[in-house]
C-alpha cells in the first residue's frame, strides 16, 4: 500500500489554497504565516513580514475601511470578512478577501486568525458581467420605449381601419386587418414578458453582497443611457459628491433596481427633457436620486405605489406597458440592502424617487 501522510496542524496550515497569519494581539506581530501566504506576498522561505507593513500594502482606498472593520471585531468578538485591493510592489492590484476571527492559544493570548483568498479574477468576471449587464437592461429599454409605442399605435390604427372598413364586407381585409391587430399585440406582449422576466429572474437569486465603489457602477448604467440620448431626444445626467462612494452591495440587484427607476423616468418623460441620478455621501448613509422633469403622479397613486399589481400602473407617454410589479420589487431590493424609498411627485412637475442605504 502507498505510504500516506499523516493529517496534522501543520500540514493542513501549509498544504491549503488560502493564505492564513496569526497575529498576536497584544504584541501586534504575525506569529505564524503558511506556505500560501508567503507566495501571495512574494515572500522568500523564512522571511517574514510585520503587521503594519501588511497593512500598507492595503490599496490606499481600502485602508480605512480594513481598518474599521478591525475594530468592529475587537469590539464585537465576532468572526468578519471582508474585501479589499492589495497592492504588493512589482505585482498588479488584486483583489483579497480576508475571514478573521478571534480565538486563544494554550496559554490564554488573544490571537486573530486570518486567511486570505486571492478573488481577483473572480471580481473581473464579475465586473464583465454587471458591465454586460448594464449594457443588456438599457437595449431591453430603450427597445420598450421605442417600439412597444409605434405598435401600439399599430393596433389603434388597425382598430381605425377595421370599423372603416366593415361596410365593405369584404372578409381578405377583414382577416388582413384582424393579422396587423394579433401581430402588433403579441409583439407587445413579448417585449413586456421579456423585461418583466429579466427583472424578475434576478430578484429570484440570493443576495451576494461586496463592497463596490457605487460611483463607477452608476457611471457604467448611465453611460448606456447616455448613448441613446440623440434617438429618445431626453438628457441622462450623473451628480455625484465624490469620485468613489463604497457601499456593500450586491451590486447586479441594486443596480437593477437603479436602472428599473431610469426607464421609469424616461416613459414618463416628454422628448426634450431630462433625467438626473445622483449619489451623496453622507456619514453613515448614501442616499440616491432619480429625478425627472416628467408628467408626474397623480396624488391618488402615491399611498399605493409600491403594492404589488399596484392600480397606479399606467402606460408610458409612448404606449409602454407596465404590469404594476416593478416598484414593489424595486422596493424589495433596497430592503434587502437595509435601505429605505420614498418620492415626492407633483402633477405636470417630475418625480424624483430617493434611495438611503447604510454604507456598511
Amino acid at each position: 500500500m502507498p505510504q500516506t501522510t499523516p493529517i496534522t496542524s501543520d500540514f493542513l496550515a501549509n498544504n491549503v489554497k488560502l493564505a492564513i497569519f496569526v497575529l498576536d494581539l497584544e504584541s501586534k506581530q504575525l506569529v505564524f504565516t503558511n506556505a500560501t501566504f508567503g507566495k501571495l506576498f512574494n515572500l522568500r522561505t523564512g522571511s517574514k513580514i510585520e503587521a503594519d507593513a501588511l497593512v500598507e500594502l492595503v490599496h490606499v482606498e481600502d485602508r480605512q475601511h480594513v481598518v474599521d472593520t478591525y475594530h468592529k471585531l475587537l469590539a464585537e468578538k465576532k468572526g468578519r470578512d471582508v474585501e479589499f485591493r492589495m497592492q504588493v510592489p512589482g505585482q498588479e492590484v488584486r483583489w483579497l478577501c480576508l475571514f478573521a476571527s478571534i480565538a486563544a492559544d494554550s496559554s490564554g493570548k488573544n490571537l486573530l486568525v486570518c486567511s486570505l483568498d486571492d478573488v481577483s479574477a473572480n471580481r473581473q468576471y464579475n465586473d464583465y458581467l454587471n458591465k454586460y449587464a448594464a449594457k443588456k437592461n438599457s437595449v431591453l429599454h430603450v427597445l420598450a420605449h421605442d417600439l412597444a409605442g409605434p405598435l401600439g399605435m399599430i393596433n389603434s390604427l388597425a382598430e381605425l381601419l377595421a370599423e372603416e372598413t366593415e361596410s365593405l364586407a369584404n372578409q381578405e381585409i377583414d382577416n388582413l386587418i384582424k393579422l396587423i391587430t394579433k401581430t402588433s399585440v403579441n409583439s407587445v406582449n413579448l417585449i413586456r414578458n421579456l423585461i418583466n422576466h429579466e427583472f424578475l429572474e434576478t430578484t429570484g437569486v440570493d443576495l451576494i453582497k461586496r463592497r463596490v465603489n457605487m460611483v463607477e457602477k452608476f457611471k457604467e448604467v448611465m453611460s448606456q443611457y447616455q448613448d441613446t440620448e440623440k434617438e429618445l431626444q431626453l438628457t441622462f445626467q450623473l451628480v455625484t459628491s465624490s469620485t468613489r462612494i463604497f457601499a456593500d452591495l450586491d451590486d447586479v440587484k441594486f443596480m437593477q433596481a437603479i436602472n428599473n427607476l431610469i426607464s421609469n423616468a424616461l416613459k414618463f418623460t416628454p422628448k426634450g427633457g431630462t433625467v438626473t441620478v445622483s449619489i451623496d455621501e453622507k456619514e453613515d448613509s448614501i442616499r440616491m436620486k432619480v429625478e425627472d422633469n416628467g408628467i408626474g403622479i397623480p396624488a391618488k397613486y402615491h399611498h399605493t405605489l409600491f403594492d404589488k399589481f399596484t392600480d397606479a400602473r399606467r402606460p408610458g407617454l409612448n404606449g409602454e406597458p407596465t404590469t404594476g410589479l416593478g416598484m414593489s420589487i424595486i422596493k424589495t431590493i433596497v430592503e434587502w440592502h437595509q435601505g429605505e424609498i420614498w418620492f415626492e411627485s407633483e402633477v405636470g412637475r417630475g418625480t424624483t424617487f430617493f434611495i438611503e442605504i447604510p454604507k456598511y
